[in-house]
């Protein structure tokens, strides 16, 4: 695993176990420009998901709401897929930046 990619996997288990360990209060609160931080949690893991089905040459597919409890294995498991694909340095560029935005938004 090269620095970027380090990077990016250290960016990604941060806002995993944030959202992990977040109580689901605080999850279901406000956190604007999403109606919560669980929908803004979703928003990544859909940003996440398409970049890896653009990246894999896959269709898109609609990351689904399955709960507030639930955002923290969505992330992970977007992240992880995206990261399984070998990204180029730019995606990778843009992946730690977005997760490093939502990690200190949280």
């Amino acid at each position: 695993m090269n620095a970027a990619q380090e990077q990016v996997r250290t960016e990604l288990d941060r806002v995993v176990d944030r959202l992990r360990t977040m109580p689901l209060a605080r999850l279901d609160a406000p956190w604007p420009p999403y109606a919560t931080r669980a929908d803004g949690a979703r928003a990544l893991a859909q940003r996440l998901a398409d970049r890896a089905a653009d990246l894999g040459g896959a269709p898109r597919r609609v990351v689904p709401d399955v709960g507030a409890a639930a955002v923290g294995d969505q992330v992970a498991v977007t992240g992880a897929d995206l990261l399984a694909l070998d990204p180029g340095p730019d995606d990778l560029a843009a992946m730690a930046a977005d997760l490093r935005e939502v990690r200190l938004s949280l």
